[in-house]
């Protein structure tokens, strides 16, 4: 990323954000390449950022054809079916997006992201997994941690109006601002699979119930065979069991999780689009920071919950144990 330097071109499409971030972190933007699997409507919101940022390319992959259900607060979709009527999500998104960016590559890849190999993950520098099983998130994880360049690893996940983001840098240097001197900083972030089986009972009592909650929807989903977002009200019985499960695993109580909020979660399987905006806006600036290497990054959860409008970070690790 660190090539040539911005043409004219880019320079005057991109000054007012040169202006804020400075011409090296737009350089670094332009030369990046992104990788966006599952494209409901927080990706959509995450995509339409980056490409109005001005990265170098960005890869879709989602081969669902386009129907009445992926028309759901993705605004990437044109209304009209004859304009989507035998197309995948991602041709479709590939479309929209090149109109907003012209200078921005946006191209379609398909197939199964969890049955590519290692090396195919090492074309780009961000890789962000929308609406992903736990198995996928996992694997692709660990692939990306296995090459010899660090590839900043996302997911993303949104039910009702409940998000989710989690963040793998590795171990990332950064620079930022500090009075009137830039001063260079080191965090180590832990793996997808490290952070999501942390015992609970260490954790702080403030931790976000959504931590948990989303961990429980996991699980369930993942028991049962079932897509993401493939649970409803006549499932509720079967993921109170699980809850049930996982808090005795870590000896903790059942009012760990409320019963209302895993509710909320199986119920919910359309998008709130004010939360896709906060939530895929929140993903888009931290992709922006990873790859520009300016500002600190999010370590390494971040929840949102549109019924009380807050957000939170949460940094979820080993350390609570040791």
């Amino acid at each position: 990323m660190d090539g040539e330097e911005l043409t004219e071109q880019e320079t005057a499409l991109y000054d007012r954000q040169i202006r804020v971030w400075g011409a090296n972190a737009q350089r670094r933007l332009t030369k990046s390449h992104v990788l966006v699997s599952g494209i409901k409507g927080t990706v959509s919101e995450f995509c339409k950022n980056i490409v109005l940022a001005g990265v170098g390319s960005v890869t879709l992959m989602d081969d669902r054809l386009v129907n009445e259900e992926a028309l759901n607060a993705n605004f990437l979709i044109p209304p009209d079916e004859n304009a989507y009527r035998g197309k995948t999500v991602a041709e479709i998104c590939c479309d929209s997006l090149k109109d907003f960016n012209p200078m921005v590559r946006v191209s379609v890849e398909k197939g199964d992201l969890s049955t590519l190999g290692t090396e195919f993950f090492s074309k780009f520098d961000v890789v962000v997994i929308g609406y992903g099983s736990r198995a996928t998130k996992k694997s692709v994880n660990e692939k990306c941690r296995k090459l010899v360049k660090r590839v900043a690893f996302y997911t993303v996940d949104c039910r009702d109006s409940c998000g989710e983001i989690f963040v793998d840098l590795q171990n990332y240097n950064y620079t930022k601002k500090k009075l009137e001197e830039t001063v260079e900083c080191e965090l180590n972030f832990p793996s997808f699979q490290e952070a999501i089986y942390v015992p609970w009972k260490p954790m702080p009592r403030r931790t976000a119930k959504l931590y948990f909650a989303m961990r429980v929807i996991e699980v369930f989903e993942e028991s049962e065979g079932r897509k993401h977002g493939e649970c409803s009200l006549l499932d509720l019985a079967k993921v109170l069991e699980i809850k049930k499960q996982l808090c005795e695993a870590n000896f903790v109580s059942e009012s760990h999780i409320p019963d209302s909020l895993l509710e909320r979660l199986i119920t919910g399987t359309i998008e709130f689009p004010p939360a896709c905006a906060i939530v895929g806006g929140i993903l888009a600036q931290e992709v922006i920071k990873a790859v520009s290497g300016k500002g600190d990054p999010l370590k390494n959860f971040f929840f949102f919950d549109g019924e009380d409008g807050k957000g939170v970070m949460e940094d979820i690790s080993n350390s609570f144990t040791s």
